[in-house]
């Protein structure tokens, strides 16, 4: 730890300073994320300050005994290349001890990550675009959710993710400016659902879980049906399948940035099959 650095648990406020760096950083952050992100565990979001001023910040949330996600490494650009992030990053990491940690590592911090002991698991690539489907009529197979499609998406999204976020998924499905669609299958178990919301440019998707890639087509589709056509969206595709590459292409999408998906120990089980859309890049 540097002695001119304090590093503390970061209040609202700062962290809304923070999502306000990601956006100057090209991120496209969604409205009103930190107000999402903030609750799923209010003691894993940090900041480093030098004379009271917030220099530097990293998320480490807990979501399980088992498994943590750090995100939102960063410093200001006034600062970098001074050790600031480093000693954030050693600050912070024991809130997440003896659990395996995900994160997703843009290409300039990937060796960093690598030499902290984190191995790579797959790339998650960024598609962005003008979708063809914007505006068109939606499959009638497509839900909008109610409350009572709550708890069987969030034990749906347990499927898809490596631990239970019952509470974000509510929170994520409900905020104002979030449109969430469910596809109920013939005997009304859950086979897929999505979310899309506002971002800074235009909109962004996620997640978009379906068990099949013709059902996450039929998703994204409801989901920017709901927007004017010619709206920008982004959504971020693991590259895994080439079925999730293709269901962008299809609609006119193409690869923009990436990041890489790497894991502190051994990646954790989990149906990356029926990702077709990550979260977030943020909070995995």
């Amino acid at each position: 730890m540097r002695d001119d650095l304090t590093v503390t648990q970061a209040t609202a406020a700062e962290w809304d300073e923070i999502v306000a760096w990601t956006a100057g950083e090209g991120w496209n952050p969604g409205h009103g994320d930190a107000a999402h992100f903030l609750p799923s565990d209010p003691a894993g979001f940090f900041v480093g300050r030098l004379d009271g001023r917030v220099v530097s910040a990293v998320s480490v949330v807990v979501y399980s005994p088992e498994y943590a996600f750090l995100g939102y490494y960063l410093v200001h650009p006034d600062h970098r290349g001074t050790g600031l992030g480093l000693a954030t990053w050693n600050a912070a990491l024991p809130h997440a001890e003896g659990r395996v940690i995900g994160l997703d590592g843009v290409p300039a911090q990937q060796a960093t990550y690598a030499r902290a002991g984190f191995a790579p698991a797959y790339r998650n690539v960024r598609h962005t675009g003008r979708p063809r489907t914007a505006g068109a009529a939606t499959d009638p197979a497509v839900l909008a959710v109610q409350p009572h499609h709550h708890g069987a998406i969030a034990a749906y999204d347990r499927g898809c993710f490596p631990a239970a976020r019952a509470d974000f998924v509510s929170r994520w499905l409900t905020d104002d400016g979030h449109t969430a669609r469910v596809l109920l299958g013939a005997d009304g178990g859950v086979r897929g659902y999505g979310v899309i919301r506002p971002a800074h440019q235009g909109h962004r998707v996620g997640p978009l879980f379906a068990d099949t890639a013709e059902e996450a087509g039929v998703l994204f589709d409801a989901l920017v049906a709901t927007l004017p056509p010619g709206a920008e969206v982004a959504i971020d595709i693991p590259d895994l399948y080439p079925a999730a590459a293709k269901l962008a292409a299809d609609r006119g999408l193409t690869a923009s940035s990436e990041c890489l998906r790497m894991y502190s120990g051994t990646a954790p089980v989990s149906r990356v099959e029926a990702v077709y859309g990550t979260t977030s890049l943020e909070l995995g």
